[in-house]
């Protein structure tokens, strides 16, 4: 197991941001809603009238990853539904806001975008919305759904763990005894030149998608980042543990995961890890997604697609 773990944490440790150093400022589009704060940005697409389904992406990526499944959600038959993308301030091109790294404390990312997010819902008045995060936004959406479980009404991780920390340390790691080496992964990432990290960040999001026509988006993604906003996320993702929390989680939830990019690392060995992550949740249906990398939604659409809409469906 210690191997496993090893060779699982050497294929997490990349660098998956780099720094925006060009200045560039998001673009929402037209669907931008008036919502409020310095964390996060909104936008909304779909039937006005339809059901609310909350969109959230991953490390460094912007609402765009997700133009595939609201163009799919918009064409298919049966409910319509309002689609509420989310845009992480400090990630693709926004302004960091108040996600920005300064001085020698770091700024938490995902916990306080789960907060906000849970303002909006609250706010615009949606009732008991779909969740679905790919990455860090799967961990964003299990802190939404185990924090406020009276907001969520289903959640979709896709391809994200509870406590990525278990990766980087022995067994019966914790928040805690993983905690240096957070720190050392930030340190490195916030703190690299930039065109070693964008070399290092590139290689690293190559491996995460398969098909290579997807790979510019997120790459572009990647290079509009704030690199210490970007670091301070990760650090963030591997100290934090959420599976004590998992009970806590209500809503329906299914996770969508693919065999970890490594020869070694074996289906069998990925279901068991995703098993026993996600224990604390017994109630979870854990799907693995074969011939994909990290963005299913990129490498296996048509699949991503037909289990989002037999999770809607259920």
């Amino acid at each position: 197991m210690l191997r496993i773990l090893a060779i699982a944490a050497a294929i997490l440790a990349s660098p998956v941001a780099a720094a925006a150093q060009d200045g560039h400022a998001a673009h929402p589009g037209d669907g931008a809603v008036a919502f409020q704060s310095d964390r996060i940005q909104v936008r909304v697409d779909g039937d006005t009238n339809g059901r609310d389904i909350i969109l959230i992406p991953g490390l460094s990526s912007s609402p765009q990853i997700w133009q595939g499944t609201v163009d799919h959600l918009a064409g298919r038959n049966g409910p319509g539904w309002r689609i509420h993308r989310i845009q992480v301030d400090g990630f693709a091109g926004a302004p960091a806001a108040g996600n920005a790294q300064t001085g020698q404390t770091l700024t938490s990312v995902a916990a306080p975008v789960a907060e906000e997010i849970a303002r909006y819902i609250r706010e615009r008045g949606l009732t008991k919305p779909v969740v679905v995060g790919h990455s860090m936004g799967g961990t964003i959406g299990l802190m939404l759904a185990a924090r406020h479980p009276h907001q969520v009404g289903r959640l979709m991780v896709v391809d994200m763990i509870p406590f990525m920390g278990a990766m980087f340390s022995a067994p019966g790691a914790t928040a805690e005894t993983v905690a240096p080496v957070a720190d050392q992964i930030w340190a490195a990432q916030a703190n690299s030149p930039r065109e070693v990290y964008v070399a290092q960040a590139t290689a690293s999001i190559t491996g995460m998608i398969n098909t290579e026509s997807r790979r510019e988006l997120a790459l572009q993604n990647m290079r509009d980042s704030d690199q210490k906003v970007s670091a301070a996320a990760f650090r963030e993702l591997v100290a934090t543990d959420l599976r004590p929390e998992l009970p806590r989680i209500t809503a329906p939830t299914e996770v969508l995961y693919v065999k970890f990019n490594d020869a070694r690392m074996t289906p069998e060995i990925t279901d068991a890890i995703y098993q026993a992550a996600y224990a604390g949740l017994p109630g979870a249906t854990l799907k693995r997604i074969d011939d994909s990398a990290h963005f299913i939604m990129f490498d296996q659409p048509e699949v991503f697609y037909g289990a989002l809409d037999a999770f809607l469906a259920r």
